[in-house]
């Protein structure tokens, strides 16, 4: 597909020499991930084998914490091997299967985490008409739309669309493959990338979103015009979504920006760790957000359990 460079894969060139401390970068990532997997499968165990958590929000959680497992899956266990590496180089179809795995996860984390929030707005604004709305067999649809609906989405765009550019160049400037780093290199038309890419974006960031905002205006809505137990619920109920959904869009916001602008001026390690952030922050900080609020919502032994190990 490269005819151009006859090449067969990609360099990493955001990779520094660090000499010895790369064994302590490798233990520290290793520790996250490790603390990723255990702390997501805990809580997935634990609403799993708890039936009074088995309602459509911590099905919705299920759903989410094994997208958190399968972003950490598609980045960390790459991301090891390139810091014990001399030479940072991914093949040309393991490359793109890095580009699919990571933007799946980010596009399902962000529908994911609509869907919750459509969730919050039956269960607070039409609360008699909740469990006739939220049947078990629309939960199963959204959540399988859901992950559809981003496969299909990073089949088209990662190999459909840019799977058939000739490339004139194999260096990413990046520690992971990326789909917009990918398209730069092609020295074929790549108007169609461009454009389906910036609606992708618009749809499925800007528009999720806004129609968040919109769930929870209406949320708020029905709170200052409720009781207080009304507004205590609302607000036990929906900050953790609020605050998941401010720190993810905050790590989307600077993987934009730093992909779209020239950002040679800022210090590597700064640009490394920001396009890191969203991939490592959010699959971390999520189990221990909702891991708290699993524990306002049972006493069970279990959750001290989870508790504890968070």
């Amino acid at each position: 597909m490269i005819n151009s460079t006859q090449d067969s894969f990609f360099t990493l060139s955001a990779y520094v020499d660090i000499g010895i401390f790369k064994y302590l970068c490798f233990l520290i990532v290793l520790a996250v991930y490790i603390a990723t997997i255990c702390a997501n499968v805990l809580i997935i165990v634990t609403i799993c084998i708890t039936r009074s958590l088995h309602e459509p929000m911590y099905l919705f959680l299920v759903s989410l914490f094994a997208n958190e497992l399968f972003g950490s899956t598609g980045l960390f266990p790459f991301l090891l091997v390139q810091i014990l590496s001399d030479v940072h180089t991914i093949s040309y179809s393991l490359c793109f299967l890095q580009v699919f795995c990571l933007y799946s996860y980010a596009m399902i984390e962000f529908l994911t985490i609509a869907v919750m929030s459509y969730d919050r707005h039956l269960a607070i604004c039409y609360p008699l008409q909740y469990k006739t709305r939220m049947t078990f067999n629309k939960i199963m649809f959204l959540i399988a739309l859901t992950w559809a609906y981003a496969f299909f989405i990073m089949v088209l765009m990662g190999y459909c669309l840019a799977g058939r550019l000739q490339l004139c160049g194999n260096i990413i400037n990046k520690v992971y493959c990326d789909n917009y780093y990918i398209v730069r290199l092609a020295c074929s038309d790549t108007t169609v990338n461009n454009v389906f890419g910036l609606f992708n974006m618009f749809t499925v960031i800007f528009g999720l979103i806004i129609f968040i905002l919109y769930t929870y205006l209406r949320i708020l809505k029905v709170c200052f015009s409720g009781s207080k137990q009304t507004r205590q619920k609302a607000v036990s109920t929906c900050i953790p979504h609020l605050v998941s959904l401010v720190n993810f869009s905050c790590g989307t916001f600077f993987e934009i920006v730093q992909s779209r602008f020239d950002m040679s001026s800022v210090p590597n390690v700064l640009r490394v760790f920001l396009s890191l952030y969203f991939l490592t922050c959010q699959p971390l900080f999520n189990p221990v957000l909702y891991g708290l609020r699993i524990c306002v919502g049972t006493s069970s032994t279990k959750c001290t359990v989870t508790t504890i190990i968070l």
